[in-house]
């Protein structure tokens, strides 16, 4: 072997030795060439993929390949809880049912009497449901029957320690609440109560509660129909943004400036984003409806960097879109002011009583509607009269012939719920006069015009005596009292006097809560009094009105009854179990109004409703009312029995000065 080959191989080891930090920089160099290669190879595929693949496709390409990833579900469903009395939230929550189902989401209609919340509410924590509640508020500000039990617990359960603050994590709700704002003191107590107990678990509200209002004079958009159809469209919009991930726009408070309310998260974790603020913020009487818009967002932003440092060089532009955001600020001012204007200018006119929905409530049961709130009605006994056969107590008690016998009422409205009103609460109610008001010249013909159409009918009908028909088509007696108070028409004077300058004799009744119009009223000729209990329990209990002072009302009508120079009756209605067993304080009622007559009569049952609890049960035979009537004169000795009626149950005390 060469020597010097030898020689030359251990020379180029020590040489690559010396100089081996060269070769690592080399081959360093080499690799991150290679590496800067592959990104911008890479790159250039990508951008070439996005303008061939469609975006729904680009979606799924993730690291090269494409996956099949689940959609998420945001709303699986939609629950709509409802506690109703008299049926109307249960139609307001079918008609919501089917607005759902037209999004193509499962829908269940729930009735709160048949579901047990200590089971099944926290099952909606991670439901991913949607849960509206349509509540009712009914007497005294308490909740309905069926609606009853859910409401204790929920309020058991919001004020018990052991359930916490995040017990309904998880369950995004609504509430709608029916009510009627002629009782202010408890207007839709329960549809707040709710909306209050289920925030205070730990429940998200996905949208500011709905008010139905069934006082059309304060009623936001006329009538409890319509604030609910106001209110469903909200929901729809609202549930429509859930569907598709969306969540409260940001309002620029989000903690430590992470906004998460455009991230598509659970919804779950919403209740507690904010658990930090004050109860008075999250209160459901003060929560605002949800909807910041993306000016507002846009403007939270430049607000917060003017607190950072500003260069120079940006401080002309910063003022520039200062100066652009405070005209379009005072612009944005003046289209409100504008919008309060006329807001408040459509408060100030008067709007009708009578609503699309109680006309066709009231047609069915056969009246016939007078201009915005009157009406009149042909009386069973004016058909059997008609027939020659016998009138009613009217006829037995005072001599009035039912088949020339007119029932109208120039307000259908009224200040009370009795339980017993035959209507059924059909017709409105409110402590004063609110709505628009017809002339009583218009109200007086139109309502001898339809009565003597509905007389027409009966014209050639077998058994109908021929001059009876000739007869009951000249009007002779005006009975003021087929529903409502027809002493709150502001010309109720004005209509009887039109009454009597056409020979028609007039019985008003009233049910003793305006004692200031009883006392400007002028004469009738015979005016009633309604005296449904003796004790301001059992008046609260039975005639449930809307006024808080009502037994000083009552108590006032009565003493401007006494004051009257004409023809006064009291009207007792017996209730039994209810205001039987109260004749000592009856007969100190007596001696307060001093009346010309008493009648008293036993409540005439009108079949089931869900407005009152009544039952054949509460009507006494006709022996109790006569055992009743009998006790009561032995307790005031200026009054004797002067006639009775048994078929209505009814029998007359006088004074014996008649």
């Amino acid at each position: 072997m060469d020597p010097s080959l030898d020689m030359w191989d251990f020379s180029s080891l020590i040489s690559l030795w010396i100089n081996r930090f060269y070769i690592y920089l080399g081959f360093a160099f080499g690799f991150s060439l290679w590496i800067c290669f592959q990104i911008v190879i890479r790159k250039q595929n990508k951008n070439s993929q996005e303008k061939t693949v469609p975006k729904a496709s680009r979606d799924l390409m993730t690291n090269g390949y494409i996956s099949l990833q689940k959609k998420e579900v945001f709303v699986s469903g939609v629950k709509i809880f409802y506690g109703s009395q008299t049926g109307t939230a249960k139609g307001f929550a079918t008609v919501l049912a089917e607005a759902v189902s037209s999004l193509g989401l499962p829908v269940a209609l729930i009735n709160l009497k048949e579901y047990d919340p200590d089971d099944h509410l926290v099952e909606e924590v991670t439901s991913k449901n949607v849960s509206a509640f349509l509540v009712a508020t009914y007497t005294d500000g308490r909740p309905t029957e069926s609606a009853e039990w859910f409401c204790r617990w929920l309020e058991e359960a919001a004020n018990d320690f052991r359930f916490g603050k995040t017990y309904l994590k998880g369950v995004r709700y609504a509430v709608f609440g029916l009510g009627n704002s002629a009782y202010v003191s408890h207007f839709n107590k329960v549809g707040k109560d709710v909306d209050k107990w289920l925030w205070m678990l730990g429940a998200h509200r996905v949208m500011s509660r709905g008010e139905g209002d069934c006082n059309v004079v304060k009623s936001k958009h006329g009538s409890i129909e319509a604030d609910f159809t106001a209110w469903k469209a909200r929901f729809i919009s609202r549930l429509q943004a859930l569907c598709k991930g969306e969540r409260k726009p940001c309002g620029g408070n989000c903690k430590k400036g992470k906004c998460e309310s455009n991230q598509h998260g659970s919804e779950a974790m919403e209740p507690g984003s904010h658990a930090q603020e004050g109860f008075h913020q999250r209160d459901a009487e003060q929560e605002e409806p949800f909807g910041s818009t993306s000016e507002e967002e846009s403007g939270t932003e430049d607000h917060q960097s003017l607190k950072s440092v500003i260069d120079v060089e940006d401080l002309g532009k910063i003022m520039d879109r200062m100066k652009k955001e405070k005209r379009e600020k005072e612009r944005q001012e003046g289209e409100t002011s504008l919008i309060r204007s006329t807001v408040k200018n459509e408060a100030s006119e008067r709007r009708a009583m009578i609503t699309p929905a109680l006309r066709e409530a009231l047609t069915k049961q056969g009246y016939q509607l007078i201009g915005s709130h009157s009406g009149v009605k042909l009386c069973r006994w004016t058909k059997s009269m008609l027939r020659g056969r016998g009138g009613c107590y009217k006829h037995t008690f005072y001599g009035i012939e039912s088949h020339r016998c007119m029932e109208t009422t120039p307000s259908l409205a009224c200040a009370n719920k009795c339980v017993f009103c035959w209507r059924h609460h059909t017709n409105p109610v409110g402590t004063e006069w609110r709505w628009k008001m017809d002339q009583p010249e218009m109200i007086l013909k139109e309502a001898i015009e339809n009565h003597q159409n509905m007389m027409k009918q009966f014209r050639g009908v077998p058994g109908v005596r021929e001059e009876r028909f000739e007869e009951g088509m000249t009007v002779k007696h005006c009975a003021l009292s087929l529903v409502g108070e027809p002493i709150m028409y502001p010309e109720i004077n004005r209509f009887l006097k039109l009454l009597h300058e056409r020979k028609i004799s007039s019985f008003l009744v009233t049910n003793a809560q305006f004692p200031a119009e009883i006392r400007n009223l002028k004469p009738v000729t015979q005016l009633y009094v309604s005296v449904d209990a003796s004790t301001k329990e059992s008046l609260k209990k039975i005639d449930r009105p809307l006024f808080k002072d009502f037994w000083q009302r009552f108590l006032d009508s009565l003493k401007a009854l006494a004051a009257k120079q004409q023809r006064t009756v009291y009207r007792l209605t017996l209730v039994k179990a209810w205001n039987v067993d109260e004749l000592q304080a009856y007969a100190k009622l007596v001696s307060l109004g001093n009346p010309d007559f008493i009648e008293v009569k036993g409540v005439t049952y009108c079949g089931e409703s869900s407005a009152s609890s009544l039952t054949m049960a509460n009507v006494p035979w006709h022996e109790e009312v006569v055992r009743f009537v009998c006790e009561l004169v032995d307790l005031i000795p200026d009054y004797e029995i002067a006639c009775e009626h048994e078929h209505s149950n009814c029998l007359l005390i006088a004074h014996k000065k008649r």
